[in-house]
């Protein structure tokens, strides 16, 4: 089969590797989409370590061509959605049977961007800071899948008012259509706060912004970390004042999830694809790449230049010369 694959030198390159068969409880997913997501971003600068060369994506759509052991046989042709470890750049990559869902007529474009941000953005507003009626909330990374979706999420759960929090002009732009009530600049915090203080923060940049969240926090609110896109600060909490205005500082942390519960993140991921089905919610796709721009296509999401989703179009990408992949 053909992949991409991430050398030693930082660079991606298009290369044949033997086609990997499902172990017990796995599948294999001849892929349609893969999607782009930060992770690809924290394998690539060496901030999450792998053992290279690595076939990167984590998240993919397509058909299962195989099962391994203890898996149900008439699963194969089904289409699904998967997540990850790695491997989902590849025409084929195994996965945990469990993590791959199935999307009856989802269009698979729109099942490989439903990656790991909807699950996440649904875990977030509902599992863990469990949003209320009449909650306020307030969401930095508004313009990132993520962030998008939070919204989204937010809103059916009955917020009564959805702040978002973007770094640039443009971003808060792309995501004043999401749902928000309001879109702030993150240059501009916390005086654009106001006397304003929140039920609910959801916070994937950490740094100055999480004790920025944690002083606007209402009584009995809930910051939620699930990231540090601004650096890797240590961030103290004053415990006792927490405990005085019944405040919560709760983490999220879907990589982890799937491997100790992967039931628990499958079956958040079930409900939010059912909403998603339903039209409940929305997955917007901003950009499709070949396998060929992956070097771009990962640069452009560190650089912020992505709103929304991108996505990897693997079934008929790699049909070019074989050869460097981006830097």
């Amino acid at each position: 089969m053909r992949a991409i694959v991430l050398d030693g030198d930082d660079r991606y390159r298009i290369t044949e590797l033997d086609t990997p068969a499902p172990g017990p409880g796995e599948v294999a997913l001849r892929v349609a989409y893969a999607g782009v997501q930060w992770g690809d971003t924290m394998v690539k600068d060496g901030l999450f370590p792998v053992p290279r060369p690595f076939v990167p994506g984590f998240e993919a759509s397509g058909h299962i061509v195989a099962v391994g052991p203890g898996v149900d046989e008439n699963r194969v042709g089904e289409a699904v959605t998967a997540l990850t470890a790695g491997g989902a750049h590849a025409e084929v990559v195994v996965v945990p049977a469990v993590l791959a869902l199935a999307v009856g007529e989802l269009p698979l474009r729109t099942a490989a961007a439903f990656g790991w941000s909807t699950p996440t953005a649904y875990d977030l507003v509902h599992t863990v800071a469990r949003v209320r009626a009449g909650d306020r909330v307030l969401i930095h990374g508004a313009a990132g899948a993520v962030g998008g979706q939070a919204a989204q999420f937010a809103r059916l759960a009955g917020a009564g008012r959805i702040v978002g929090v973007a770094g640039s002009a443009g971003r808060a732009a792309y995501a004043a259509g999401s749902g928000f009530d309001e879109v702030l600049l993150r240059g501009d915090l916390p005086a654009g706060l106001g006397d304003e203080r929140f039920d609910v923060v959801l916070d994937p940049v950490g740094g100055p912004t999480r004790l920025a969240g944690l002083r606007a926090l209402a009584p009995h609110g809930r910051l939620v970390a699930y990231g540090a896109l601004g650096g890797h600060a240590p961030v103290l909490a004053d415990t006792d004042a927490l405990l005085g205005d019944g405040g919560s500082l709760m983490t999220y942390n879907g990589a982890l999830l799937s491997r100790t519960h992967p039931e628990r993140l499958a079956d958040s991921a079930r409900r939010a694809l059912g909403l998603l089905a339903e039209g409940r919610i929305s997955v917007d796709v901003t950009a499709e790449y070949d396998p060929a721009e992956l070097g771009l296509a990962v640069r452009r999401l560190r650089e912020g230049a992505t709103h929304g989703k991108s996505v990897l179009r693997v079934a008929g990408g790699f049909d070019t010369p074989p050869g460097p992949a981006g830097a």
